[in-house]
């Protein structure tokens, strides 16, 4: 590695972990802070908020990173511009992919290392974090101690083509109180209403009580056909328990193969609006870290940029790239927001930033160096 990469990569390293750092600990302080009256009242010990707050730390990683990276790189060029080592070194004949070798290559090391922990660490953490806060933190003191906390108003879209509404879900007991359930035929068509009092696993199906099931005709969903009523009645449902703790997992604490596999045990739900949102979560997922880069690349022609007073400039192309980087999180949500309105494809909806934003950085880089 050359004496200037180092020097340049030196001052971007230290940026950036004092970037994380600053932003770790405004976030910590600020959720501890709207926490602070739970921890008193709950009497939260010492080190099950050092635990809480530990688990936060993969998930500021991931969010936190791309403004980190961005900052920390036009800092360090700013700098140079302003202090002449710019010029300096474009005269001795590097030229501009030379001169952003080592911000490009950090750029590209902080988007492998952001897919790494948003795969390996987050999905586990967030779980973690979850759990104390339902059973530390959030916890009514009565039922502190006494289990995993009872999920309310769980609604999910199941297999058989099967919209779920649960009241409430003790997973320590597995039983369900308040259970409505519509079935629909591949057409999206009402086929069957299922009404119960409570559910009970009993190790192999569930067991329904007070149950009311109603039969429709696809073809006339607002004629109901047969209806049947039962005290209790063993249900043909394949979801588990299990599968029921799993609904409360967000798709942005899940990883890749989570998320594919989430995807394919619903697809055939005929929940389409609601499949069609994963894929696009799931294209997101994968363009995700690559913003590190692209912000990167559009954003240092502007901090490399000599023209006028070169400490104006500093500030100037720090403004400028920032002003970028606000772009590119609009110009994403929106794309996305037209993939899961069906105007675009899943993956036209997650790659059009990406793709917009590196040919303009391209077109930029090339037009003025």
């Amino acid at each position: 590695m050359r004496i200037l990469d180092r020097y340049i990569l030196k001052s971007i390293i230290f940026t950036f972990i004092g970037t994380v750092v600053t932003f770790a600990f405004l976030f910590i302080l600020i959720d501890m802070f709207g926490n602070l009256q739970d921890f008193i009242s709950k009497s939260v010990s010492i080190p099950v908020i050092i635990k809480y707050y530990i688990s936060f730390l993969p998930s500021i990683i991931v969010q936190t990173s791309t403004m980190a990276c961005l900052i920390s790189v036009l800092f360090t060029y700013s700098s140079l511009n302003a202090n002449n080592e710019i010029i300096a070194i474009r005269a001795s004949g590097l030229n501009f992919w030379q001169i952003t070798r080592p911000a490009l290559v950090f750029a590209l090391f902080i988007s492998a290392l952001v897919f790494l922990v948003n795969e390996k660490f987050v999905p586990q953490s967030s779980m973690i974090n979850q759990d104390i806060r339902d059973t530390e933190i959030k916890v009514i003191p009565s039922q502190k101690g006494k289990g995993k906390p009872v999920i309310r108003n769980l609604t999910f879209y199941g297999l058989k083509n099967r919209l779920y509404f649960i009241d409430t879900f003790n997973p320590n007991t597995n039983e369900l109180n308040g259970i409505t359930i519509i079935g629909h035929d591949n057409h999206q068509n009402l086929v069957q209403k299922i009404v119960a009092l409570k559910g009970k696993w009993t190790g192999i199906a569930w067991k329904f009580y007070n149950c009311q099931i109603t039969q429709y005709n696809g073809a006339m969903p607002n004629s109901p056909g047969r209806m049947l009523i039962s005290a209790e009645k063993l249900m043909d449902i394949r979801e588990a328990p299990k599968d029921f703790v799993k609904q409360r997992m967000e798709v942005s604490a899940m990883n890749l193969k989570q998320l594919h596999d989430y995807i394919k045990r619903f697809s055939g739900s005929g929940a389409i609006k609601t499949i069609n949102n994963l894929r696009v979560d799931l294209q997101q997922k994968i363009t995700f870290p690559l913003r590190n880069f692209i912000i990167v690349l559009i954003g240092l022609p502007f901090a490399l940029m000599t023209v006028g007073k070169r400490k104006a400039m500093t500030f100037t192309s720090i403004a400028i790239a920032l002003v970028i980087g606000f772009l590119y999180y609009v110009s994403d949500a929106v794309g996305l927001a037209l993939a899961k309105g069906g105007t675009l494809l899943p993956w036209q909806g997650a790659w059009l930033t990406p793709i917009l934003f590196t040919l303009s950085a391209l077109i930029i880089i090339f037009r003025n160096f």
